[in-house]
This record gives structure tokens, sequence and C-alpha cells, in this order.
């Protein structure tokens, strides 16, 4: 048998492919998110801040002056 994983985009499409399975009596599982939603929209934005020029580089020097 083989397992295949789906990525619906939306909740609507979750409940849909959930009816699907239990119509086709097709045993599944579900699986929490292992982050929180508004953690990540923060990681992402930071990353395209920094693709868009409004990070900052720190050298090692700069990072080893914060111990002494």
């Amino acid at each position: 048998m083989e397992t295949l994983i789906f990525h619906p985009d939306s909740q609507e499409k979750v409940e849909a492919l959930k009816a699907l399975a239990k119509a086709f009596k097709i045993s599944f599982e579900t699986e929490e998110k292992p982050y929180n939603p508004e953690f990540v929209a923060k990681i992402q934005k930071s990353r395209e801040d920094l693709k868009a020029g409004k990070g900052r580089v720190t050298t090692l020097d700069e990072l080893d002056s914060l111990w002494k």
C-alpha cells in the first residue's frame, strides 16, 4: 500500500478531503501543526525583511564583544 500526503491550502479543502476519505472508508490520521501560526508569520516577515535589505550584518568581533 501507499501513503499519500496532501497539502490543502484552506480549511474547506481539509474538510472535503476528510469527507472523501470517510465516503470511501479510507482510514486517515490528522496531525496538529507543530508551530504557532503567529510565530511562523513573524519568521516569514523577518525573512522577507532580510531579502529586502532591512537586515543587519554582525561581525564575529561584535558578537565577541558582547560577552566581554
